[in-house]
């Protein structure tokens, strides 16, 4: 009986702790929620700020263009290259070309395109916003008469859902050619039967699947991105925090995004 009493204050403060946690998480996900809500209210009402929307658009897209280039050549020379020896012990290297084309297009580009500017883009927007935070230019945004989150969050959520798209398709493109390569290394294929090959077992619903995951994946970054950012605790250890919760949470989401709409589109297949 008296062990029992000697260890409910852990106990108790175990389930506080929990409770807490529990309770702040609820109310993030309550945050979240009305912050996407006002950016939906917000980004497609008069007036539009299209030369920040444009400069946004350079920001994540031409600035991350050597990384992308990079990035999605070594993807499908490596994956070319790790899929050969498997396919060659059956005889079936003719098949490399639709199975790159079929991994690279369904969920390779997008994937590796999301993941890149999670890493680049979104840390990125989560540091500028945190650091104007900080110093108060948000605060002296909204006392001078200038609508803040309509600049610098819509902005560019409205930048990244534009761009991500642009970014994954030529992914896919400089993977596939990365995976020619490989190929014409190994095979001597030309271009032209490379990518007659290549086309051939992809259908409508990979290119349209494939555009509603980049689309999914942009928003979800400049999403994370500008909350991270726009709601960060003052002090410079906040920065470090929005740009690291921005990369991390975009990530795990992208993740799961991921998963939910591979199973979606696989029901129309």
């Amino acid at each position: 009986m008296e062990q029992a009493n000697s260890t409910s204050p852990a106990v108790t403060k175990k389930r506080s702790k929990l409770s807490r946690k529990l309770s702040d998480f609820f109310k993030s996900v309550y945050n979240i929620h009305l912050f996407i809500l006002r950016f939906f209210r917000e980004a497609f009402v008069a007036p539009f700020e299209f030369k920040e929307i444009v400069r946004q658009c350079y920001e994540v897209g031409v600035r991350s263009f050597t990384l992308i280039t990079v990035t999605g050549f070594i993807v499908g020379f490596i994956f070319t290259k790790q899929s050969r020896p498997s396919l060659l012990e059956f005889g079936a290297q003719s098949w490399i070309p639709k199975l790159v084309s079929i991994a690279i297009m369904r969920a390779l580009a997008p994937l590796v395109t999301a993941l890149i500017a999670s890493g680049k883009v979104g840390s990125s927007i989560g540091a500028e916003l945190s650091s104007m935070r900080v110093t108060e230019q948000i605060d002296a945004m909204e006392v001078s008469g200038t609508k803040p989150f309509k600049f610098l969050v819509c902005t560019r959520v409205l930048a990244t859902t534009i761009t991500i798209p642009i970014l994954a398709t030529y992914t896919g493109f400089i993977a596939l050619f990365g995976g020619y390569l490989n190929v014409a290394q190994n095979e001597g294929t030309s271009w032209s039967a490379f990518m007659q090959e290549v086309f051939k077992p992809l259908e409508f619903l990979d290119f349209t699947a494939s555009l509603i995951k980049s689309i999914v994946f942009g928003f979800t970054i400049g999403i994370v991105g500008c909350y991270q950012g726009y709601y960060s605790n003052k002090g410079t250890e906040g920065v470090g925090k929005a740009a690291n919760g921005a990369v991390v949470t975009a990530m795990f989401l992208v993740f799961i995004e991921e998963v939910i709409i591979v199973q979606i589109t696989g029901n129309f297949r």
